[in-house]
């Protein structure tokens, strides 16, 4: 039995056959799991745009729900299981978090939606609102390669900021394991390590240079990712250690070996501690493929 049961797709309002679109047929016929397709219509955008009042608005949806239920018959006659809907709502955060509570899905997938920097910085887009706040893995698409994943890469952190690091990580080996065996792809281990960071430490007075620091640190790191890529048979060539900013690290990996899926972990803390902007935020919009974004949480 496939481990995928239903995917939840989060449909593009452009009214196209989006690489998000492409991606969860390509899953569902895969793993044989029932896909879901809701279009969400933010009603606010109607209300700005529109002067027809109500009438323009049931317009909108009547063409947006033959356009959706036309897609959904074509992925039917292939024999994929397929409901769709269209919501008009002022609250798409909201009702999309609703729509995964009621659907319990194994998998949310939608197309990355790209702001600029500087609106970034004053809006937070819903694609980081999903990231923090979505129960279920999100794999946000941005392009394809193909419908379906050949190269799936587990992008884990071994730094020991925090005690339940280890149980972050293995979701991510789980996740990513997941995806590869359901598609068939190959599975990559990728640790990228700022070495800026490793030899420096606070001593209470300032910070300070620690002599042999980096070694130590690195031996560490070497130790317990080699302990992660065996325990989940990851094989030699498969497996990657890279010194660099994690960002930059990632992305040009990424594109270096065509990958098709990175998958992170979203492990912000909770309350006060929480991070605003965490690598896999800041990957979403920087590397060249495609992000799964687990949901393992840190609590402090």
């Amino acid at each position: 039995m496939s481990q995928y049961q239903r995917i939840f797709l989060i449909a593009s309002p452009s009214m196209r056959h989006s690489p998000a679109m492409q991606r969860a047929l390509a899953i569902a016929e895969a793993t044989g799991a029932a896909l879901h397709i809701t279009l969400f219509i933010e009603d606010v955008d109607v209300l700005g745009l529109m002067s027809g009042g109500e009438a323009a608005r049931r317009q909108l949806q009547d063409e947006h729900r033959k356009w959706l239920a036309d897609e959904a018959d074509v992925m039917r006659r292939n024999g994929t299981d397929v409901t769709s809907e269209v919501v008009l709502t002022r609250t798409v955060f909201e009702d999309i978090l609703e729509h995964v509570k009621q659907l319990k899905p194994d998998l949310v997938i939608k197309d990355v939606h790209h702001e600029s920097l500087l609106k970034r910085v004053f809006i937070t887009p819903l694609d980081w609102h999903l990231l923090r706040e979505c129960p279920a893995a999100v794999h946000f698409v941005s392009q394809l390669q193909c419908p379906l994943p050949r190269v799936v890469v587990a992008a884990v952190d071994l730094t020991p900021q925090h005690p339940q690091a280890s149980n972050a990580n293995d979701c991510i080996m789980a996740t990513a394991t997941r995806l590869a065996e359901q598609c068939d792809a190959e599975l990559h281990v990728l640790h990228a390590y700022d070495t800026a960071h490793t030899h420096i430490t606070d001593a209470g007075a300032g910070t300070v240079t620690m002599p042999g620091f980096n070694r130590e640190v690195r031996k560490s790191i070497e130790h317990a990712f080699a302990q992660l890529a065996e325990r989940f048979e990851i094989p030699p060539e498969r497996q990657h250690l890279l010194a660099g900013f994690p960002i930059k690290a990632i992305a040009e990996f990424a594109e270096q070996h065509r990958a098709d899926v990175i998958v992170m972990g979203n492990t912000h803390h909770t309350g006060l501690d929480k991070r605003v902007g965490s690598t896999t935020e800041h990957v979403l919009y920087q590397v060249p493929c495609n992000v799964l974004a687990t949901q393992e949480k840190l609590e402090p």
